[in-house]
């Protein structure tokens, strides 16, 4: 049973869940074992941008589209140097691929990562068991069903909750691009997207790693603040809260995605939990509470900001800017005297729809009208 692609052969395997379920498929590629947790992601497209987008280091993916990777791989759509996942589940895995840009197949381009493809999988049966059971840990192994000693591993492997892998996602040194006002953007683990949106909005961008104290940044002057995505759980990523809030409180202009929301949220007093089965795709609708506006945007997260409509508590100098309209979970905050607000969505999209691109010229605001108030008292 080969397959003609540098993955080799397929061979049959299955994906074990903590909750003892199980579900057959076949494996293309070297690898015979992967941990993570499994989650499903609704995006139809884009499915290279998600396997390169660090905030799902550590988590297996299913896709909800029945085919993918037919129109390959390109070498401009990575949202980092590597794959990021654990390890990806489908329902049919396209042997070939139609695309003018693309360089190489799906299945060769993971294979050469190390991250195994697990094909041929009911992933419609699958994602209905995550969303009633929930997002949970899981393995990929080769094989015709699990065993008791594979049971027990998955049993004594790391849970989503309480890990902090800002730390290991973020980049090893600082890097600049860009020209303009300058922005310091902690990267907990920054899909390359949002840097181009920051530069694009006439930014120049100071990458900095997850754990650089407020006296560093502070030290460099910046116009702004950026607060990136970034995968595992917020409440663990201790060291960057009193850093968020110090800076915050010298006046800087400060704008967060995603883990870079709930950070914020944190920061200020507030608390986070963990979803059941998360926020993953490209259609997931949020209130503007302002203007009454929705918003189709792209999400990717399984920890949210504990609030609503009468806001956030323990956080009283936070209001509540967006919900989302399928469950009421928290989506935007804004701090009522600080320029300071986040968004858990994803503006820069990638994939996705760019209905929140604004946010990005909101921030370029309060970094212009902030330098204006500097000038007039100087």
């Amino acid at each position: 049973m080969t397959v003609g692609h540098a993955g080799g052969t397929v061979r049959p395997a299955f994906v074990l869940l903590e909750d003892g379920e199980w579900f057959a498929g076949t494996l293309v590629g070297p690898v015979a074992q992967s941990f993570g947790e499994v989650v499903f992601t609704t995006n139809m497209t884009g499915y290279q941008e998600t396997f390169t987008d660090p905030s799902y280091l550590g988590q297996i993916v299913v896709m909800t589209a029945p085919m993918i990777g037919n129109y390959g791989i390109t070498a401009t759509d990575d949202e980092s140097s590597h794959p990021q996942v654990s390890g990806v589940i489908v329902r049919e895995l396209s042997s070939g691929y139609s695309n003018w840009q693309a360089i190489r197949s799906l299945p060769d381009w993971l294979a050469e990562a190390g991250v195994p493809i697990l094909t041929g999988v009911d992933t419609r049966q699958l994602t209905r068991h995550l969303r009633e059971r929930g997002a949970m840990r899981g393995v990929i192994a080769e094989g015709a069903g699990p065993t008791e000693a594979l049971r027990a591993e998955l049993a004594a492997s790391p849970s989503m909750a309480g890990l902090d892998l800002a730390s290991k996602a973020t980049t090893p040194a600082a890097y600049s691009q860009g020209e303009g006002p300058l922005v310091v953007a902690l990267d907990f683990g920054m899909k390359r997207n949002i840097v181009r949106m920051l530069e694009a909005t006439g930014l120049r961008v100071e990458v900095l790693p997850a754990t650089t104290p407020a006296s560093e940044i502070l030290d460099r002057h910046p116009d702004g603040l950026f607060l990136s995505n970034g995968p595992g759980d917020p409440s663990a990523v201790g060291y960057a809260r009193e850093t968020i809030r110090t800076v915050a409180e010298a006046g800087v202009p400060t704008f967060g995605i995603c883990l870079g929301h709930q950070l914020v949220g944190l920061a200020f007093g507030g608390s986070t939990t963990k979803l059941s089965y998360g926020h993953r795709g490209g259609n997931h609708p949020v209130k503007d509470l302002a203007s009454g506006a929705v918003l189709i945007t792209t999400q990717n997260h399984g920890f949210a900001v504990q609030g609503g409509l009468d806001g956030i508590p323990g956080a009283p100098d936070l209001e509540v800017t967006h919900l989302n309209l399928n469950d009421g979970t928290v989506e935007g905050l804004r701090h009522r005297s600080l320029p300071v607000f986040a968004v858990q969505y994803h503006p820069e999209a990638a994939p996705g729809p760019h209905d929140a691109f604004p946010h990005f010229g909101e921030f370029l605001s309060a970094i212009v009208a902030r330098a204006g108030k500097v000038d007039a008292t100087s």
